[in-house]
């Protein structure tokens, strides 16, 4: 369990420094008019995520602690979206479909909610 905790941990700062060196390189080339940045990392999360879940999940191509290891540790230091996306996903293919719309209103609502919240307070210290 230390053994895989480590791992995961490694993977994580894997995952932060890709983050900044992907998000600081589109920056540069594509300038900040938008946060093209964080679009890509994104993007690219979402794919890499389907990816490595298909190929462990589906295809059995990868063993499923390797599995947690990529998705939590890696992706989950890369980007968090991927996984509220993916989560949104397999809602829809489950044809749930209002569990994805209160999903995806659900956390952007209250996420923008609690952003602000927390500029206030910081405003307020």
């Amino acid at each position: 369990m230390l053994q895989k905790l480590g791992l995961i941990a490694l993977a994580g700062a894997a995952g932060t420094l890709t983050r900044y060196w992907m998000s600081g390189f589109v920056y540069d080339h594509f300038g900040r008019n938008f946060p093209w940045g964080t679009a890509m990392v994104n993007i690219l999360g979402c794919f890499l995520f389907g990816l490595v879940w298909e190929m462990g999940e589906g295809r059995m191509l990868i063993r499923a602690e390797t599995r947690a290891i990529i998705l939590t540790g890696f992706m989950g230091a890369f980007t968090t979206f991927s996984t509220f996306i993916f989560e949104s996903g397999g809602y829809l293919e489950d044809g749930r479909y209002l569990a994805a719309l209160a999903n995806v209103g659900f956390q952007t609502v209250v996420g923008f909610g609690a952003l602000f919240a927390g500029l206030m307070l910081g405003r307020m210290l």
